[in-house]
């Protein structure tokens, strides 16, 4: 297949676009600032930028899938007014630029696979949660709520669009697991809060192959969550990451001691709670390569 990808230099892009590459699939990188290169080995690139509109659309014609990813870090900085506001456009404004020009090409793709997240769900405690349960009240369910209706343009022009509501990545390049390993490796890791909230969390390895069998399975369109079968509380996930490093988990972060050092993205990252199960990922026969904690941690550790 001939495969667009935004995001493609992120820990989700990073891993996928060498996987399509490997599987024989041609990739088109949409690619913003100076640099013209391709971002990967083997892949072609075109230009876009989301906050002025322009994109080169010739560019893209003639391709069979499109997978975006892009969008601004939500646990970079501080949550300003400003940071939240570059969170929710870059999701809305690059959405709807990349669905309304795929929708206008003669030659368009058949599927788009966009990014989303579980914070759709919101803080929903100990309740299990799947593509139809609804939508949470707080910032980050409002801006996937607007990043998933952006797509609207394309799945009106007849493209089946998937929406990946992506879980807590587990790598050891990057995201939440990399941040967390300098203190539980130095014997300083704990649990947050009261630790009965739950991650739900999900190897790198699985997100790639999840979306490949997006693109691939003609079933799913929607929501698609893209979690492990297997949902831990914070304080089960600690216990499990210090087992694997083989290191001690005697220190806790309060609550409150969150909330000063991380603001508001504290309640909305490290202390919500959302109990996620991929019941339309297994109903279309995926299977998980990592789905238990423990095996998917010493995957991604190496250990």
């Amino acid at each position: 297949m001939k495969i667009i990808v935004t995001g493609a230099t992120g820990l989700v892009g990073s891993a996928l676009v060498p996987s399509l590459i490997a599987d024989g699939h041609s990739v088109t990188c949409l690619v913003r600032g100076d640099n013209e290169n391709p971002p990967h080995p083997g892949t072609t690139a075109a230009r876009w930028n989301p906050e002025t509109g322009t994109i080169d659309a010739a560019a893209l014609e003639g391709h069979d899938a499109a997978v975006h990813l892009a969008g601004e870090n939500v646990a970079e900085g501080r949550w300003t007014d400003e940071k939240k506001k570059r969170i929710r456009d870059s999701r809305e404004k690059g959405t709807r630029l990349i669905a309304e020009t795929l929708a206008q090409l003669s030659d368009r793709p058949q599927v788009l696979a966009c990014a989303s997240a579980i914070g759709y769900y919101g803080n929903r405690g100990a309740e299990v949660l799947d593509e139809n349960s609804s939508s949470g009240k707080d910032f980050l369910s409002e801006v996937c709520r607007a990043w998933e209706a952006a797509a609207d343009p394309a799945r009106a022009a007849g493209i089946r669009v998937v929406h990946l509501r992506i879980g807590v990545v587990l790598s050891d390049e990057g995201g939440a697991l990399a941040k967390m390993l300098t203190p539980f490796k130095m014997g300083a890791g704990g649990k947050i809060g009261s630790g009965a909230q739950y991650m739900s969390w999900v190897a790198l390895d699985d997100v790639v192959s999840a979306i490949k069998h997006a693109l691939g399975d003609e079933s799913l369109k929607g929501p698609v969550n893209v979690v492990g079968p297997r949902p831990a509380t914070n304080a089960e996930f600690t216990k499990a990451l210090g087992e694997v490093l083989g290191r001690p988990t005697l220190f806790s972060v309060p609550a409150f001691a969150a909330r000063l050092a991380f603001g508001e993205m504290a309640d909305a990252l490290l202390l919500s709670s959302t109990r996620v199960e991929p019941k339309r990922l297994q109903s279309a026969q995926f299977k998980f390569a990592h789905p238990q904690l423990d095996g998917a941690l010493r995957h991604v550790l190496k250990k």
